[in-house]
């Protein structure tokens, strides 16, 4: 296997620019995760990571709004963990702790403001790949607009991912149809799924959101039991293992 030499995600400053990661903002942020409770074992465990790349800005209010939401809908299922991850601006790539209480992470992303730069989303894999060898990892949550990275490379990622048991769910904000067939193909690597991140359907998102808060939470099993549509549109998609 090719040895992965993508640096870790940072978890304290890193030295770069101050134009580029503000050391106020940085500091912020790791104070809050610092801060979050540790997580308690034996729970399910969900990435949720996300593009704050400069192209969302457009739609950047909304979607905090609606990913905050999201968080809300994951912390109403028991027994799962939440991590946020996000990228943006040039090399930024941050982690939080695992914690159950959602709302810290709600609004710990609503504070993330978008900064110009290209896609991460092979950092937030190879992250996914480094805390699932670590202890398991359900699922990984990927919202963004964009892929402006090697398919091929994502998709050895993607593939390695699948292979340890974390199926990805990728949110695609906007109609780009190469980006779409970008993230159709690393969630069919993972034995995920794939959705539109539509900001005129905040309803159909939370439904989606407690779809995969669910399965991450209880497995395929409990996504079954469910039986409502947004259970069956994931379903459909995701593979057995």
């Amino acid at each position: 296997m090719t040895k992965d030499n993508t640096p870790p995600v940072s978890r304290k400053p890193d030295g770069r620019p101050a134009e580029v990661s503000p050391a106020s903002d940085i500091d912020a942020f790791l104070k809050q995760a610092r801060a979050m409770g540790a997580p308690v074992e034996g729970r399910g465990r969900l990435i949720f990571a996300l593009d704050a790349t400069m192209s969302r800005q457009p739609t950047w209010d909304t979607a905090c709004r609606l990913q905050g939401e999201m968080f809300d809908e994951a912390g109403k299922v028991g027994g799962l963990e939440v991590q946020l991850v996000y990228f943006r601006g040039y090399g930024e790539c941050r982690a939080s702790r695992w914690v159950s209480d959602t709302r810290a992470l709600r609004d710990l992303m609503t504070g993330i403001a978008v900064q110009g730069g290209q896609t991460q989303i092979g950092k937030v894999l190879s992250h996914a790949r480094r805390e699932a060898r670590a202890r398991k990892v359900a699922a990984v949550v990927f919202v963004g607009d964009a892929l402006e990275e090697p398919i091929d490379t994502l998709a050895q990622k993607a593939g390695e991912l699948g292979l340890l048991g974390v199926r990805m769910f990728a949110f695609q904000e906007g109609r780009d149809p190469q980006v779409e067939a970008g993230f159709r193909e690393l969630a069919r690597l993972t034995g995920g799924a794939y959705a539109r991140f539509d900001t005129n359907a905040a309803g159909e998102l939370a439904q989606l959101l407690r779809a995969v808060a669910a399965y991450a939470a209880g497995g395929l099993k409990a996504l079954e039991r469910r039986g409502g549509t947004s259970d069956r549109l994931l379903l459909a998609q995701m593979r057995p293992r």
